[in-house]
């Protein structure tokens, strides 16, 4: 995975515990905006959440921060 999605995801999860606490739940989508501007990294985050780890729709913040930082 690209090293800025790899901040990107961080960064998101670090804001979500934040605000919401750290049992909060996400899903791949909330590293992008509503627009479809970066597609390809868009389908990056996909393969790597759906196909490569097969995780739910909606995962801990704090579990994915953890598997980014580990390089998983």
């Amino acid at each position: 995975m690209r090293k800025e999605l790899r901040q990107k995801i961080i960064e998101v999860c670090d804001q979500k515990v934040e605000k919401k606490g750290p049992d909060v739940g996400l899903s791949f989508y909330a590293f992008f905006k509503n627009k479809n501007d970066q597609p390809e990294v868009l389908m990056e985050a996909a393969k790597w959440w759906i196909e490569t780890h097969q995780l739910d729709h909606f995962e801990k913040a704090s579990k994915i921060k953890a598997m980014v930082q580990a390089g998983s």
